[in-house]
């Protein structure tokens, strides 16, 4: 489906229900909130639903949000590459059929949609959804926060290698649009908790080197987040910390979502494809950070990681 196949489908319809991936990001949710706002203007029924609990930090994003009650009849799903991203609480929408418009910017888009809007050169999927309702001028000041929080979060505040003119350009505009930009800059990569500063420097302190000192490992256990009563959504920038160390090319964080349940993010400079990676473990992403999820002893799945980086490097 084109831009503007995606434009007909969202006036041509009603009753919408937006999903975003689990253990939701800025992208996801301001996407989510964003096409939810639009439908909501333009006299539509919409909701969004998320497979998990939205983090205190982004609850900007939705702090006017209330759901309705309606017959739903048109799923979307929002930077979602694939139906395993979805999570178990939303399992109805991972089968076939089941979503009838995915809009992402995964290259590893699986496209389990009927209709797929994917854009694989943006940095974010909040720029895809700025071009959509741009074409409708109905960016205002709350979507403009919203689409300005997703494309500030994938692009690591504009620091990522999927950074490029057209995401500064994107965000010039939706300040001028009313982009509370220095409010969400602060809170997502500024602030933290001295509980936070304290569950990292615990993380950080374990990191461990592998192939040469190549690869940089970090392990977020159930039990330091318990110790500082803190959860993953707060220490989400603590993912590009070991690619920050001098010569290494792969920086892996295991967080630990249950026992022998590991969330992997990946993150890599120009040597590796990190989305391949993280596919042979039945997860994907982008070129540069994707992720997946692994079960077993937590000796075993470092290990399986490390032997697949070693193939690469």
């Amino acid at each position: 489906m084109d831009k503007q196949g995606v434009i007909k489908a969202l006036k041509d319809n009603d009753n919408f229900t937006i999903i975003t991936h689990k253990s939701p990001d800025g992208d996801t949710l301001g996407c989510g909130f964003a096409v939810c706002a639009y439908l909501r203007s333009i006299g539509k029924h919409a909701n969004v639903v998320n497979n998990d609990e939205i983090p205190k930090r982004y609850g900007f994003l939705c702090d006017w949000y209330s759901p309705q009650e309606f017959d739903e009849q048109f799923v979307i799903a929002v930077d979602i590459a694939d139906v395993n991203l979805m999570g178990d609480n939303l399992k109805k929408y991972q089968q076939p059929d089941a979503v009838d418009l995915c809009i992402d910017h995964h290259i590893s888009n699986t496209g389990y949609a009927k209709e797929t809007y994917v854009d694989a050169t943006a940095g974010a999927a909040a720029m895809i959804i700025y071009e959509i309702l741009s074409e409708e001028n109905a960016i205002d000041q709350p979507i403009a926060s919203m689409l300005y929080t997703g494309i500030a979060t994938d692009t690591g505040c504009f620091k990522f290698q999927n950074t490029d003119s057209r995401a500064h350009y994107y965000a010039a505009k939706l300040i001028e649009a009313g982009a509370d930009f220095y409010h969400i800059n602060r809170q997502m990569f500024e602030v933290r908790s001295r509980n936070v500063v304290a569950a990292e420097r615990a993380i950080t302190s374990k990191m461990k080197y592998f192939c040469s000192e190549r690869v940089a490992v970090n392990v977020i256990s159930l039990s330091v987040l318990k110790k500082y009563g803190v959860d993953l959504s707060q220490i989400e920038a603590i993912s590009s910390f070991p690619l920050t160390i001098e010569g290494v090319c792969a920086g892996v964080t295991l967080k630990e979502k249950a026992t022998g349940v590991y969330k992997i993010s990946l993150r890599t400079t120009e040597e590796l494809n990190a989305s391949v990676i993280c596919n042979a473990f039945g997860g994907g992403g982008h070129i540069r950070a994707a992720g997946c999820e692994m079960k077993g002893e937590l000796y075993e799945v470092i290990e399986k990681l490390i032997n697949k980086i070693s193939e690469y490097l």
